[in-house]
This record gives C-alpha cells, sequence and structure tokens, in this order.
C-alpha cells in the first residue's frame, strides 16, 4: 500500500460560507431592515418620525401609547421615540372657526339657515394640557361648531321671524358669544371667544319678498321725512335769517335813535348854556342899567336945587331965537322970578 500516496492527499474544500460572506449578508440583512423602517415611517407618516417640526403659534402635545403626555413643547424642532410616541401641534394664536348650514325654525315655525357663523377663539397655553385630556384634540368641535348649532336653535325657538331676521338680529353676536363664553368658562375655562359674527339668515323667497316691499316703504317713508326735515330745515333757516335781519334792522334803527336823542341832547344843552349866557348877560345889563338909571336919579335929586332950575331955565331961554315984536308978550312968557317961585311952592 501506498501511504506515501495517501500521505500526500490534498484535503477537500468545506462547503459552509466564509467569513467575508457571512459579514456581507448581514450588513444586507441590516440594509433590508432599515429600508423596511424607513418606508414603514414613510407610510406612517410625520407622527413617527425621529425629528419633527412645531410651527409658530403653535404647541405640541404627545401622547405614548394612547396616553396624552404632561409634554408640551414649544415652535421648532424636537425629537420622539418613533412608533411608540405620536404627536400634534395645538394652536394657541388666534384662530377663526367657520361654522356653515345651520338650520333652525322660529317660534312660529319658519325654517330659516344660517349660511355661515364665525367664531373668532384662542386656546390658552397654560391650559392646553387640560382641554385636550378632556376634549380630545378636535375640542373645537364640541364648544364651537356643535355648541353654535345648539344656541342658535335655541335662538330661534324662543323669538319669531320678525325679532330673529329684523329686529334683534343686530343682537345675535353678542348672544352667541355671551353664550357660549358661559359655558367654556364653566367646563372648558382655556377656551377664550373673542367675537362671533353671523351673516343675515336666509329665508323663504315669498316672506323675503315681503319684507323687501315693506323695506321699500319704509325707504320711502324715511325719505319723506328726510324731505320734510329738509324743509323744516330751510323754513327754520330762512326765519332765523328773517329774525336776523329784522334784529339788525331792530339794532340800527335803535342806534340811529340814540344817536338822534343823543344829537337833541347835545343841542338842547347847548341851547341852555347859550340862553343860561343870554340870560346873564341880559342879567347883567339890566343890573348895570339899573344902577345907571339909579345912580343918574340919585345924582339928578342932588341936582334939582333953585339955583339949578334957574340956571338951566336961563340957558333954554337964551338958546331961543325967536323974537317977539308987538304990543303985547306971549303969555308962555313968564319971568324967571315967577318960575322959581313956582318951584319953591311946590316943594
Amino acid at each position: 500500500m501506498d501511504r506515501g500516496g495517501v500521505g500526500g492527499a490534498q484535503p477537500r474544500s468545506s462547503s459552509r460560507p466564509s467569513a467575508e460572506t457571512s459579514s456581507t449578508i448581514n450588513l444586507l440583512s441590516v440594509i433590508a431592515v432599515l429600508v423596511a423602517i424607513l418606508v414603514a415611517i414613510a407610510l406612517a407618516g410625520a407622527n413617527v418620525a425621529i425629528l419633527h417640526q412645531i410651527p409658530e403659534g403653535h404647541v405640541g402635545v404627545y401622547w405614548r401609547g394612547g396616553a396624552l403626555l404632561k409634554t408640551i413643547t414649544g415652535p421648532g424642532f424636537h425629537s420622539m421615540i418613533p412608533f411608540l410616541t405620536q404627536y400634534e401641534a395645538i394652536q394657541t394664536t388666534i384662530q377663526t372657526d367657520q361654522v356653515k348650514d345651520i338650520p333652525c325654525g322660529t317660534k312660529g315655525g319658519v325654517m330659516i339657515s344660517f349660511e355661515k357663523i364665525e367664531v373668532v377663539n384662542r386656546l390658552n397655553r397654560d391650559y392646553v394640557y387640560d382641554t385636550i385630556l378632556e376634549f380630545g384634540v378636535s375640542y373645537d368641535k364640541t364648544w364651537i361648531y356643535d355648541k353654535i348649532h345648539h344656541e342658535i336653535n335655541q335662538f330661534c325657538s324662543s323669538n319669531s321671524l320678525q325679532e330673529v331676521y329684523i329686529d334683534k338680529f343686530d343682537q345675535i353676536d353678542e348672544i352667541m358669544k355671551e353664550a357660549i363664553q358661559r359655558d367654556c368658562t364653566r367646563y372648558a375655562p382655556g377656551i377664550e371667544i373673542i367675537g362671533v359674527r353671523v351673516t343675515k339668515p336666509k329665508i323663504p323667497p315669498s316672506i323675503a319678498r315681503n319684507y323687501e316691499i315693506m323695506e321699500e316703504e319704509r325707504t320711502k317713508v324715511l325719505i319723506a321725512v328726510e324731505k320734510q326735515k329738509v324743509v323744516e330745515k330751510e323754513a327754520e333757516t330762512i326765519k332765523k335769517k328773517a329774525v336776523t335781519e329784522a334784529e339788525k334792522d331792530a339794532k340800527v334803527s335803535e342806534i340811529l335813535m340814540s344817536q338822534r336823542v343823543m344829537e337833541k341832547e347835545s343841542t338842547k344843552k347847548q341851547q341852555e348854556i347859550e340862553n343860561e349866557i343870554y340870560l346873564a348877560r341880559e342879567r347883567s345889563w339890566a343890573d348895570a342899567n339899573f344902577y345907571r338909571v339909579l345912580k343918574e336919579a340919585e345924582a339928578n335929586k342932588v341936582k334939582l336945587t333953585p339955583e339949578f332950575l334957574e340956571l338951566k331955565f336961563i340957558e333954554a331961554i337964551s338958546n331961543n331965537t325967536k323974537m317977539f315984536f308987538g304990543e303985547k308978550i306971549p303969555s308962555m312968557v313968564m319971568d324967571q322970578r315967577l318960575l322959581g317961585n313956582l318951584l319953591e311952592s311946590g316943594h
């Protein structure tokens, strides 16, 4: 037996894969698993992503295994455990919810419909956890959408069509706001109702036409009233103008009359002054004349002596240029002595 041949035989190669092949297979398996995870993540959506973003004006709330976590995150990028944790972005800034097509029946049985009611509201950030825990992410459906339907129907059922459509329509906004806010304050204090805007409801065409006719008549009445006001205002303006003119004329007349009176008074005073001056002058002249006469009388009295009279007589006779001729002298020629004796006998 040839042992050398046996001893020199080569061993057969093993059928098991080499270490390199095993590593390659393991790497491919890991890649396949990662691809499967990424596909699952892509199919599942962003709620199971490792990295997620919360937009400005929102906060992030999280659930793990269906249980709401107390973790509340602000705007920005955040991480979480995929598949185990889900999140939602909850708006905390002012938002407007539109509730559309709200049917209701009035107290009189007329069916009307509100096409759109807008509710401006805001969720307080400090109450996000309690509100989501109690009412879920769709909290506004319970306290805004459903509440609007309820309150509108309550309002319509307790008021007539005239009150809903005309008389109280301007009050519906405040009535809805107060009603919603009252219950929110009691049961969901984190919800703040800022304002409510209610559009005009749709009413049956026949009734709408009646209201149009009424509005046309009311408009005509208002136009007539306004015209009457304009006429009255014009008449009042004319009256005021006439009164003003009369007052002006009366004032001018009063001023002219006062001016004339003042002129008369001035003339009167001037005349009085002139009269006083004249009287004073006349009185002074009379006094002077009286004084002169009195003094002359006194002087004459002193002069009336027999000697002075005889002198004056002689002067008077001597001044007579007439000459008398004849047998008989006129009787008027008297002896001066006879005249002197006559004067003495008179005394």
